[in-house]
């Protein structure tokens, strides 16, 4: 028997009030009156100085309550930031302003810091709505009166993804408003699973982000009470809100750090503490910027004997990300963060007597140390006596050794930290020179932190890798140059990218989903001829046509840019020049910018903005790429979740090089559409092969059993064939399987989840051509049947929506949070429209914006309004009623979840057709509204309940010309299929 979920809350609340974690359990908490008065009375304790001893009248605390209703959670963050590490809320009393404390960061685990829990709060009981859904919430957790963090429980029945999609819902419906607009982290909890993801609206929350905690060695931490003990007690939970939440200003959301990021922190601040120096070895797309920008801004505050942290980046690496992130992490912190503009600069902010964090770079440090300052002189000495952290990003190659002996013997009491993804091990180390430092760990010392590959992967914090060599293999030296720099392999390469790519894009997606890609050659001048060879298949003036499938999908494809730095060769550096100019004309007109040869850092800047799409602006297919050609910017450092595939037309690289350049592919987007990185090479295939091998087995700490990091055609169709042999003998053919046993089903289950997940990934290779499937011998058409069964039966063994759930058991192999991959719909063209709408009424971008760029807004959801209307008119009838409804009076719609309006609009409609049918027919409408949203493939799962509630008498008595019995029972459900079909199924 399962434990039931009121036993998991009151053994979780027992753990938390349990010992030394710190947390007052308040059973006299429950609702929002509840918590402003707990609120007021902590409020006026920690400030009886502040206050003269007098409490704060009516009129006051309204004021206080006015400041603590946010907008968003990521408002809410900025705030809890606070000033100097104090959150302050501030009241006019007559003619006298009181800042009062709310809390103090300081105080973890001490000082002022008031911890408690309360369970089975009723969400907003005043709001009539919500009354009438009566929500309840689980477990909150608040400090200082305000509620921090939420936690939702399931048990072991039940998914914890069930946990996650009604916080999802109550956001949605705008219960997490008033105090608990401050909510900052949620976890959820099914006993055995337990996850956590910071605060964000309901369209923004996505599943990818969701993470488990693992322990220093990277070994989960699962179970509710375990996950408590580790990450809730204080001063952990404290410190998840205070220390480890960083405010992305750029993307206006709020990241909660990942255990792994939160150890490597935890490292460096001991290793400090002891004088020792380091270095961080996480694997490429794990979040390094951010980890290293929380390490640099920690050991300012965790180690009062230091003067300056200082982040050391490569010159090169200026124009990519990593200042941006910088720049966008601190915008609202307590930490100034200082980037140097030339050598002067830096030399004053370290004069300064501030302890600063600086971002600056290697070569400016090297400048200033060895011309800038005069040996012996006051300014000199002073330097040189400074106590500095020096962080390194991509230690693996932006500091040399002999460069980093320099720095480090004029700054005598310096520590040194580096951060990589692709250390420096014996077998790839650096080139002999004297007695320099061939290895990371040589040139820093012993790693701090690891967090491999295989790590990332198996915590689903970065994909695994799909390859493709596609090179030719009749070649007898494969490193022959000549053989690829020519105009006919160009277009072979071309080829691929535009028309055998279309899985790989994420065309199946829909339009303003797809992803894009890098095309990286070995040269600047290669990348020019591709550049100006893909402008002329663009304009039809080769051989080469892209498809007309494609071309229904992304009517402007491909749209694509080219960047390189115009002095990297200095004996070309005119024609770069002269060329670079027409590529900006190119951009230019595309995306109506004004960008000219003097511009290159900010249309670099630009460009890697657009290519992030963290920008809101950079969400619309307007504003989007599919391709840039590159050499090697934008191979190492860049971060962008919607690009999937490298191609690379150039000879194998070094294996920290290789396993950079894959990993611009495999962040975390969407695990159904985007299911790991992709990689095609187009040169020396055995080569590369064993270069792939070599490097993803070095960065693998020397093992990739388990994990299957590295998937290619001749892996994928063997399983392929094997999983579809499986899939016939669970269910020869799709019509057999609605008269299974439950437990046929469950298997059937088992075995379409495999076949799924293979099918997906086979489509995503170039070589793969849907004529295949008849040498497979399976159809298209077979495999959507296969699939609408299989979401049938998911539905049926599925919690019932009803009062009394039930819940047959579940095979451990199935994966009840499983999602199609294969299958493609519509879904993702209304989310992105869903998106669309909500940013017209609630800007992102804080609501910035001329009454034109509103309108252009506006009018590109109309178009992809009117583009969704040709495959499912019935929600586009409902979307641009409410785009016309927004532009008669957009106020209404401020502050409200676009997508739960939409929702509530197609409920309500199938509502109406089930009350109207309902009427006509004599029907029970609970009966045809289960019909309703559980019916698919044809299949109406509760047929004989229907049947059986029917109303034959009272149909035969109010009908003038009624239909016999046996003719109404036909005459009914065939008229039921019809409305289902034709009225309900395209709202569902």
């Amino acid at each position: 028997m399962p434990e039931l979920e009121s036993l998991i809350e009151q053994k979780l609340i027992e753990q938390l009030i349990y010992g030394d974690s710190q947390w007052t359990y308040r059973t006299d908490l429950k609702t929002e009156a509840d918590l402003w008065n707990n609120f007021k009375y902590i409020l006026e304790q920690n400030n009886k100085d502040r206050l003269d001893g007098e409490p704060l009248s009516d009129s006051e605390f309204e004021q206080v309550k006015n400041q603590l209703q946010f907008s968003t959670f990521y408002k809410a963050g900025e705030w809890l930031v606070g000033e100097n590490g104090k959150v302050m809320v501030h009241v006019q009393r007559d003619t006298k302003k009181l800042h009062l404390v709310v809390m103090n960061h300081e105080h973890i685990a001490g000082g002022s810091s008031v911890y408690e829990v309360i369970n089975q709060y009723s969400a907003l009981k005043d709001d009539e709505a919500a009354a009438s859904r009566d929500r309840r919430f689980d477990v909150t957790l608040m400090i200082n009166g305000l509620p921090m963090i939420h936690i939702e429980l399931k048990n072991r029945q039940h998914s914890y993804m069930e946990a996650f999609n009604q916080i999802k819902k109550y956001i949605g419906e705008g219960q997490f408003r008033g105090i608990f607009s401050a909510v900052q982290m949620f976890v959820i909890s099914n006993g055995v699973d337990t996850k956590y993801f910071s605060a964000a609206s309901d369209t923004e929350l996505k599943k990818e982000f969701i993470s488990g905690w693992v322990d220093r060695n990277n070994q989960p931490v699962s179970d509710y009470i375990d996950f408590a003990k580790n990450v809730l007690k204080i001063p952990q939970a404290h410190e998840m809100i205070a220390r480890y939440t960083v405010l992305d200003n750029e993307a206006k959301r709020l990241i909660l750090l990942r255990p792994y990021q939160i150890h490597a922190i935890e490292a460096i601040r001991e290793a400090s503490r002891t004088g020792k120096s380091g270095f961080v070895w996480h694997t490429t797309g794990s979040g390094k910027t951010l980890t290293s920008y929380k390490a640099t801004r920690n050991l300012l505050m965790d180690i009062p004997a230091l003067d300056k942290a200082i982040f050391l980046i490569d010159r090169k690496d200026l124009d990519e990300q990593t200042n941006t992130s910088f720049s966008s992490y601190s915008q609202n912190d307590s930490i100034d963060v200082d980037n140097t503009d030339n050598v002067t600069d830096l030399k004053n902010k370290l004069k300064s007597s501030d302890r600063q964090m600086i971002v600056t770079t290697i070569q400016k440090m090297q400048i200033l140390i060895s011309k800038r300052l005069k040996e012996g002189t006051a300014e000199y000495n002073r330097l040189r006596g400074l106590k500095i952290a020096f962080v390194v990003d991509e230690c693996h190659r932006a500091v040399s050794p002999a460069t980093k002996r320099i720095i480090e013997r004029f700054f005598g009491k310096s520590l040194w930290f580096g951060f990589t993804g692709t250390p420096r091990f014996p077998e790839n180390h650096y080139p002999l020179m004297g007695d320099l430092p061939r290895t990371t760990e040589e040139l820093y010392g012993a790693c701090l932190h690891k967090y491999t590959i295989q790590n990332a992967i198996h915590d689903n914090a970065v994909l695994g890798f799909q390859v493709e060599h596609d090179g030719p293999k009749d070649v007898t030296d494969e490193t022959d140059s000549s053989r690829y720099e020519n105009e006919t392999h160009m277009l072979k390469v071309l080829e691929v990218i535009l028309n055998k790519s279309y899985h790989k894009l994420g065309f199946q997606n829909g339009k303003g989903k797809t992803f894009e890609g890098l095309l990286t050659t070995s040269s600047i001048s290669l990348a020019q001829k591709y550049y100006e060879l893909l402008t002329r298949v663009k304009n039809g003036e080769t051989p080469l046509k892209i498809d007309e499938r494609i071309k229904q999908v992304l009517p402007d494809f491909p749209k694509f840019a080219i960047t390189y730095s115009v002095t990297e060769n200095e004996d070309g550096s005119q024609v770069n020049q002269e060329k670079m100019k027409q590529s900006l004309d190119d951009y230019n007109a595309m995306f109506d910018t004004k960008f000219d040869i003097s511009q290159i850092t900010s249309y670099n800047s630009n460009l890697n903005k657009r290519l992030s799409r963290k920008d809101p602006k950079y969400k619309s297919r307007n504003e989007q790429l599919d391709l840039v050609i590159v050499v090697d910017r934008l191979l190492t450092g860049f971060d962008a979740p919607c690009m999937s595939t490298i191609f690379i037309d150039r000879q194998p690289m070094g294996p920290h090089d290789l396993i950079q350049a894959f990993s611009r592919t495999n962040r975390i987007f969407d695990k159904k559409s985007k299911p790991y990185g992709q990689i095609v090479t187009f040169q020396a295939p055995v080569l590369f092969k064993k270069c792939v091998d070599d490097a993803v087995k070095l960065y693998s700490a020397g093992s990739t059993e388990d994990t299957p990091l590295i998937a290619e055609w001749d892996d994928v169709e063997p399983a392929f064939k094997k999983a579809l042999a499986a899939l016939r003998i669970a269910a020869q053919i799709p019509d057999d399987i609605p008269s299974m046993s439950d437990e046929e089903k469950l298997h059937f289950m088992k075995m379409f989840q495999s076949f799924d997940r293979l099918f997906a990934q086979l489509k995503s290779f170039s070589r793969y051509d849907e004529s295949m499937l008849d040498d497979y011998g399976i159809t298209e058409q077979e495999y959507i049947d296969y699939a609408g069964h299989y979401l049938n039966i998911k539905s049926e063994i599925g919690p019932d929506p009803g009062p009394d759930p039930v819940n047959p058991p579940v095979e451990p192999e199935i994966d009840s949070d499983y999602e199609l991959m294969a299958y493609s719909n519509t879904r993702i063209d209304y989310e992105y429209i869903i998106n669309l709408i909500q940013n017209i009424v609630n800007p992102e971008d804080d609501g910035d914006i001329t009454p034109e760029e509103k309108q252009k807004k506006i009018d590109e959801a109309k178009q992809y309004v009117e583009d969704l209307r040709k495959d499912n008119p019935k929600v586009a009838d409902i979307m641009s009623h409410l785009i016309n409804e927004i532009e008669l009076d957009e106020s209404r719609f401020k502050g409200k979840s676009i997508l739960n309006i939409v929702e509530n609009m197609k409920h309500e409609c199938i509502e109406q057709v089930v009350s109207n049918f309902c009427l006509l027919w004599h029907a029970d409408k609970d009966d045809v509204m289960y019909a309703a949203t559980h019916y698919r493939n044809g299949i109406i799962p509760n047929e004989s309940a229907i049947k059986a509630s029917i109303n034959y008498p009272e149909y035969k008595n109010t009908v003038e010309h009624a239909l016999p019995k046996f003719k109404y029972y036909a005459k009914f459900f065939a008229e039921l299929r019809s409305t289902l079909d034709d009225e309900i199924k395209p709202l569902v």
